[in-house]
């Protein structure tokens, strides 16, 4: 397995994830996505989605919106309970969540980077605060929310009365949250803005136990379904004291990261709580009964940086030259990500053996146009063809189409496979 320096190297050279104002000397816990990133990022989303959306008759979707009225985070308990304790080093004054305090330092109250005395844990409320319209106040305080839930909850009425769905039926939402997290860090794993892909499913309470069962193996097979190594993944059901005060049972998908096992996945029986608050805050009437939610939340930014690291490979190769640099044997390390095609950023690259030779380049550009409609398709003519090869394999691409003086003689391609770096002759009107 990399370590996080090895992926946090290639996401910044192969144009995944860039530090955010890096321009400006960076913003902590700040990260841009570039061109192979953003279109990674899509692609989970696009997965994501097409999985429990497209591909179900029982889940609808919502965008709801970021800032919602301030009474609906007093219903839903962030603004009295979202809190982290938060303690400040006196000598170097950086400040640390308690549960992130190593215990050796909690025992003797000093800090883990100066081993200065800790201060006493002071109540840190993890939502951003900003004001709605122009002029400041306590009347104009407003949050960006800190997930996308309570956004589906306010909307389930809506829903069922556009829709006309039946329980059981789930919503589901994409969409950006914010944390004013007191410690960030293991890259884009724990960051203040981050992307969450969530379903809350509605069921009748009698049925919410299967239902749990259910979500549980449901999402964990996407995982696997998407080339996730298992024995790097496993399901950790939470212990009664573990669980949030509105949970009747929750388990996490954890994956082991370079850092240790994270949770990528949260399953969570958040029983009738929410919906129950929102009845009692806003005065308005729901439903009778109250249905029971089961709710599968993730992290896009966290999945994105789960793919990167299971796919990640090394191998010796001979070195790539102006050859195809393709026979196995001592010489350079080749870097290879070995991801799902559906999500790679591209899935096919297109190359003239040769840019110097237009007979070459006008056929590879015809071949280009062919397998770019229906194939997220790259053309490149730039360095030698080995080399070539090796940024596609860096970046994912599973498959690279070489136009060669064959082609022109036969209108046969070399098609060459990721994975086994084997090639094969092609007709163009089978591609």
């Amino acid at each position: 397995m990399p370590d996080m320096q090895t992926i946090i190297s290639l996401a910044k050279r192969r144009g995944f994830i860039y530090p955010g104002s890096l321009l400006y000397g960076g913003l902590e816990s700040s990260y841009d996505y570039g061109p192979m990133g953003v279109q990674m990022k899509m692609n989970i989303k696009r997965l994501w989605w097409q999985r429990n959306v497209e591909s179900r008759e029982d889940i609808v979707g919502v965008d709801s919106s970021i800032f919602l009225h301030p009474r609906v985070w007093e219903a839903s308990g962030h603004i009295g309970g979202f809190h982290d304790k938060l303690v400040e080093c006196k000598k170097c004054h950086k400040r640390f969540r308690v549960d992130h305090v190593p215990a050796e330092h909690v025992a003797n109250n000093t800090c883990p980077e100066c081993k200065g005395e800790l201060s006493k844990p002071k109540q840190f409320n993890l939502m951003f605060r900003t004001s709605w319209g122009p002029v400041e106040s306590d009347e104009s305080r407003i949050y960006m929310r800190p997930e996308t839930a309570q956004g589906i909850f306010i909307n389930y009425k809506n829903v069922r009365d556009s829709m006309r769905v039946e329980l059981p039926f789930g919503i589901a939402q994409i969409g950006k949250a914010f944390r004013n997290e007191i410690t960030t860090g293991n890259f884009i794993f724990r960051m203040r803005e981050f992307e969450q892909m969530e379903i809350e499913f509605f069921t009748p309470a009698d049925r919410a136990d299967e239902w749990f069962a259910r979500w549980k193996e449901e999402r964990l097979q996407w995982y696997k379904d998407l080339g996730v190594s298992p024995a790097r993944l496993r399901l950790r059901d939470h212990r009664s004291d573990e669980l949030a005060h509105y949970a009747k049972a929750a388990s996490d998908i954890e994956y082991e990261f370079p850092f240790g096992w994270g949770e990528i996945e949260g399953i969570v029986n958040r029983q009738d709580f929410d919906l129950k608050q929102h009845e009692k805050f806003s005065g308005e009437k729901i439903e009778d009964p109250l249905p029971y939610v089961i709710e599968p939340s993730c992290g896009v930014d966290r999945l994105l940086a789960m793919f990167l690291i299971d796919a990640y490979g090394e191998e010796k190769v001979a070195s790539a030259g102006k050859g195809d640099g393709e026979s196995k044997g001592e010489g350079e390390t080749r870097v290879v990500l070995k991801l799902h095609p559906e999500l790679a950023p591209y899935q096919i690259a297109v190359f003239p053996l040769l840019r110097n030779k237009p007979e070459l380049v006008v056929k590879a550009r015809e071949v280009y146009e062919l397998v770019r409609h229906t194939k997220r398709a790259f053309y490149d003519e730039k360095g030698a063809i080995g080399r070539r090869y090796r940024r596609q394999d860096e970046i994912g691409t599973p498959k690279c189409i070489t136009i060669d003086f064959e082609t022109l003689e036969n209108n046969t391609v070399t098609v060459r496979d990721r994975d086994s770096m084997k090639q094969a002759r092609v007709k163009i009107d089978r591609l």
